[in-house]
């Protein structure tokens, strides 16, 4: 299943980069999630992270692999834990003029079990979408919130 959306952002590219790639234990409520996330460093661009969010069916266990590309302002997520394990996710930061930048997102979400009918498909893929979408935009308000600078006053 493959879905795809772009969300911009407020802030130069290397510093939305720096910002996205700087994974904290609060993450998921800074998503508008309940949720426990675990970040093992095991080099400048590698990282499992090790994430338990509460849904609406109960707790989830998904374990990831996180490979940071800093030259392209890029980094991959890869589940190696959880249902759906062999999924992969891609994010790449893109410059957008003076100050701003936007963030677009691929999932490759490999789903086990029967295989969906094209309009299950389609529809599972637009929820995701909507779902990755929705916590994007709540991230992209956490980061202007963390990242804005006061702003100089005019001359008089």
């Amino acid at each position: 299943m493959n879905y795809s959306f772009s969300q911009r952002f407020d802030v130069p590219a290397a510093e939305a980069f720096s910002w996205c790639t700087d994974y904290k234990p609060d993450d998921w409520g800074r998503m508008g999630k309940k949720g426990t996330r675990g970040i093992t460093r095991l080099n400048e661009d590698t990282i499992i992270l090790n994430d338990t969010v509460t849904g609406d069916d109960g707790d989830v266990t998904k374990v990831r692999l996180v490979r940071l590309n800093p030259g392209l302002l890029a980094w991959t997520n890869t589940h190696i834990g959880g249902p759906n394990k062999h999924s992969q996710f891609w994010y790449e930061i893109v410059a957008e003029g003076k100050g701003r930048s936007r963030l677009d997102f691929t999932g490759l979400q490999l789903n086990y079990g029967r295989r969906p009918s094209e309009t299950e498909v389609a529809k599972l893929g637009e929820k995701l979408r909507a779902e990755d979408s929705a916590m994007w935009v709540l991230l992209a308000k956490e980061m202007h919130n963390d990242l804005a600078r006061p702003k100089r006053a005019s001359p008089a």
